[in-house]
């Protein structure tokens, strides 16, 4: 089990990033606008308050500019050493085809570019058609690319364990896979997190509040309409909700954990948030970022005050004996994007 106490993790020798980090997915749309001056003035909040990694991609909308124009904003406000605070964990998401050397670079090149760094903290991986063999090739360059130091670190987003064995047969060096991980959503624990542990890699999980549903504002409410599931993330996680048992186990959970909850005096995201980055390998929980329209800052902060015991662990667990199995239905991690 992981110290709960501890904020930050050290994903490697040279990179330690925050237990919970920003997630920039929602900044791409489908969350509501982003006005771009008080997202960056919300960036610096963040900062200020201990959240200093970010979690993004190159097809993340402006996530990437908002990065730079972050770095540019903190440099003015507080000096160059701040800087070395930030730590901004970007994915490169290519579209399946040949991948060649040239290719790689010039993305790189972008990311760096809109990102306003030298070197890229971690660059996560993600492909999308595994019978595409090309995904191999693509990391061959990124590895070139990290032993010349403009990576830093490589990472993968959504790969299965299959895929991943390959990768280390190949002698292929990562440091992490970030995938959906959640009391709801557990098949990281069958195939995934023994390999981990096996070969000493970690996990950065999202998904972990089901993209707000983990909350108290859905507990005790019927199943939320169309119009009510008014983000991308709401219409993504009550659809895992539903293969998972349905809205009405999911409120039994919800109960669960309020009660969980009081107990501690802290919040049922809290409790979520905290029982993942309890479990093996796991390095950080990705919670999105809203930036300028909610505030969570005080909230998460909560998340490393407390530690969840036996009985807390048993009671979640005991509601989750009557779902079915999101493993057997959907696959292993990242299968249900192929």
């Amino acid at each position: 089990m992981n110290d709960m106490n501890k904020k930050f993790y050290q994903l490697a020798p040279d990179l330690r990033i925050c237990r919970i980090i920003n997630g920039m997915w929602q900044v791409a749309g489908g969350h509501g606008d982003i006005d771009r001056e008080l997202a960056i003035g919300d960036m610096v909040e963040y900062h200020d308050s201990g959240f200093t990694t970010w979690d993004l991609a190159d097809i993340y909308g402006p996530a990437e500019d908002f990065i730079g124009d972050f770095r540019c904003r903190l440099l003015a406000l507080k000096g160059k050493e701040e800087l070395d605070r930030i730590q901004g964990l970007t994915k490169w998401v290519p579209q399946p085809g040949r991948i060649t050397r040239t290719v790689v670079n010039e993305n790189i090149e972008r990311s760096l570019r809109r990102m306003s760094v030298s070197s890229l903290d971690l660059l996560q991986f993600h492909w999308w058609d595994y019978n595409n063999p090309y995904y191999m090739d693509a990391l061959k360059y990124l590895s070139d690319l990290r032993d010349k130091g403009i990576i830093k670190h490589i990472g993968l987003t959504n790969f299965d364990t299959e895929r991943m064995q390959i990768m280390i047969d190949s002698k292929v060096q990562i440091v992490s896979n970030q995938v959906q991980y959640s009391i709801v959503d557990r098949r990281p624990e069958v195939q995934m997190i023994p390999f981990c542990l096996k070969h000493n890699l970690s996990l950065l999980a999202y998904g972990t509040l089901c993209g707000g549903l983990m909350s108290e504002r859905w507990l005790g409410r019927i199943h939320p309409s169309t119009t009510e599931l008014n983000t991308l993330s709401l219409r993504k996680y009550t659809k895992m909700i539903d293969a998972w048992g349905g809205w009405n186990l999911f409120q039994d959970l919800l109960s669960a954990l309020k009660k969980i909850a009081q107990k501690h005096r802290v919040s049922i995201a809290n409790v979520a948030t905290n029982y993942i980055l309890a479990k093996a390998t796991v390095a950080g929980v990705i919670i999105g970022v809203r930036l300028g329209i909610v505030d969570h800052r005080n909230d998460n902060l909560q998340v490393f005050n407390f530690c969840l015991d036996r009985s807390d662990c048993d009671a979640i667990d005991a509601v989750c004996t009557k779902s079915n199995n999101l493993f057997e239905i959907i696959g292993d991690c990242g299968d249900e994007y192929r």
